[in-house]
């Protein structure tokens, strides 16, 4: 019988996030990539929402959380501001392909599981520390699965995406069956 452990968790969680999200990029043509809902405001289109699951989405807030490394000076990584507002939907960047969206999650699953292969099973319940962009603390453990969980959240906004164009998806397509 395996051992499971809570990086076990972690690891294998991100790999069917990381999984399903991909299958979900693949049901997305080039031309759907400046769609948006037509109700409401502040919405992504398609080719943010893509790019926020490949570069946001994961790998890069793990790194930060393992490695303390979150590619931005220090003075913003160490000095939360849970006050700060996020920019509208339009300001942010977009991919201008799919291919190029599957290659950023590429590297960004790669990124995420290696720093999660990394991480000591010691310090995932042990190591309390707050987000550099606010909020309370928590362990090491739930600041990694809530980086998974902000990966399948957007997942799922891409589901329901593909469902508003009209593409034929279903419940196996959101959860991998």
């Amino acid at each position: 019988m395996t051992n499971i452990t809570l990086k076990k968790i972690l690891s294998d969680e991100a790999e069917t996030a990381y999984s399903i999200t991909e299958k979900l990029f693949r049901k997305v043509s080039d031309s759907e990539l400046s769609w948006k809902p037509p109700i409401g405001k502040n919405w992504m289109t398609v080719g943010q929402l893509l790019m926020h699951c490949a570069n946001y989405g994961c790998g890069k807030a793990v790194k930060g959380f393992v490695k303390g490394d979150w590619g931005m000076p220090e003075s913003e990584a160490t000095e939360p501001n849970a006050n700060q507002n996020l920019p509208p939907a339009e300001a942010l960047p977009a991919v201008d392909s799919v291919k190029q969206a599957l290659e950023i999650l590429s590297e960004d699953k790669k990124l995420a599981l290696s720093c999660l292969d990394e991480v000591e099973e010691s310090d995932l319940l042990i190591k309390r520390l707050t987000a550099p962009w606010g909020g309370p603390e928590a362990t090491l453990f739930q600041h990694l699965m809530m980086m998974i969980v902000h990966l399948t959240q957007h997942k799922g906004q891409l589901f329901y995406y593909l469902k508003l164009m009209g593409q034929d998806v279903n419940t196996g397509d959101l959860w991998g069956m």
